[in-house]
């Protein structure tokens, strides 16, 4: 009986760590939309975060059962000394893209706009990463999951 017991226990955690797997799917990739100008699309914990070095983003995951579907998404901006965009733009996103955040990171320009030009758009960046290179300006944008909210209210 015990044995049995450990068995279906062993079968049971290996289909949830199956599940768990199989619920990431990693979408992250370029949007080129013309020789100096596009933006990555990337998911957080992504292979692509990590090769792009984003790992510091400001995300907040919204299936935290404590967060009852709210969280946070960010945008990344690369900048030299000089305060140019030297890469492109990240977008690191949870869910569906949204059009205003995509509208906008399509249209600067890597190697010619400033970091004036991201304050233009987006404010003041809650927070920097200094690099050998240069820093990386961070934005957080507040998103709300309604397919993750567990709290049981407004839902019947």
């Amino acid at each position: 009986m015990l044995m049995r017991w450990f068995a279906l226990t062993l079968t049971f955690v290996s289909f949830a760590s199956c599940a768990s797997v199989n619920a990431f799917h990693d979408d992250s990739h370029y949007v080129p939309l013309g020789p100096r100008t596009g933006y990555y699309i990337v998911r957080p914990g992504s292979a692509l975060s990590q090769q792009l070095g984003l790992q510091a983003a400001p995300t907040i995951d919204t299936a935290d059962p404590l967060r009852h579907g709210y969280g946070a998404d960010a945008l990344a901006f690369t900048f030299d000394r000089a305060g140019i965009l030297s890469a492109p733009p990240a977008y690191i996103v949870q869910g569906k893209p949204n059009d205003f955040y995509t509208r906008r990171l399509g249209s600067l320009i890597r190697g010619q706009s400033s970091e004036h030009d991201v304050r233009a758009f987006f404010g003041r960046p809650q927070g920097t990463e200094g690099r050998a290179d240069g820093f990386i300006a961070y934005y957080t944008i507040e998103v709300y999951d309604p397919f993750q909210d567990r709290s049981g209210t407004g839902r019947r």
